[in-house]
């Protein structure tokens, strides 16, 4: 199976006609390469609501209209899928989201319960050296709420950056033998990364996707939650 990986705003050119040859690419190349899955990244810009893009050429309107074209083609085969990630899923022109084009609609939220928490720790970890009674519980103790899976992407860098610090220091300072290239990231380094740690999402911006949620729930299509 193939996977061809798309981000929206690639495909968009300054030249006339050249966005819409872009998106009959993709589908081609999709096509040909068969089985295969097309992920577009930032939908919403390649597929915004027609009328409303503010442009005076409709260079996004004839975009959309092609990529629509594209999708009902599709109906024909059974070996391309197609599926897009937005953050913004109320700037879409509605027909994108009719049956037989994007129908399946899955809101992915963030982590809130403290298992799943765990389990986006243990993955971002995995090749992490922890020193000795290391507990990753721990560490989701000390964190605020309403972090991102970004946002313990950035406490675990910067966890591990503060180890390679310190390790650095303890080889200069004659701590650790010369050839001691193994890197313990401890509590501490968390406790140091989470000093400068700010959550990339608000509570007030939580609240906002919640409600498009539950707007798209509502309708004909009805969404899926998964967190």
């Amino acid at each position: 199976l193939s996977f061809l990986s798309v981000k929206g705003p690639e495909l968009i050119n300054m030249y006339v006609g050249q966005s819409e040859e872009n998106v009959r690419a993709v589908f081609a190349r999709a096509r040909s390469a068969a089985p295969c899955v097309i992920f577009f990244d930032e939908l919403d810009s390649l597929a915004p609501n027609r009328g409303r893009s503010g442009d005076s050429g409709g260079v996004m309107d004839r975009v959309v209209s092609q990529l629509l074209a594209e999708m009902d083609g599709l109906n024909k085969s059974a070996d391309v899928f197609v599926i897009g990630a937005t953050n913004r899923p109320d700037l879409l022109d509605p027909a994108i989201l009719r049956p037989g084009r994007f129908d399946q609609l899955l809101y992915v939220g963030i982590p809130t319960d403290r298992e799943s928490q765990l389990k986006v720790l243990r993955a971002l970890t995995r090749r992490f050296h922890f020193a000795e009674g290391f507990d990753l519980g721990s560490v989701l103790d000390a964190c605020p709420s309403g972090l991102t899976g970004a946002d313990f992407y950035s406490l675990c860098s910067a966890a591990m950056a503060s180890a390679t610090r310190s390790h650095i220091q303890a080889l200069e300072q004659g701590e650790l033998a010369p050839n001691n290239q193994t890197v313990l990231v401890t509590l501490e380094d968390f406790k140091v990364a989470l000093r400068d740690l700010v959550p990339s999402v608000s509570p007030s911006e939580l609240e906002r996707y919640d409600d498009i949620r539950q707007k798209m729930s509502s309708s004909a299509r009805p969404a899926r939650n998964e967190l």
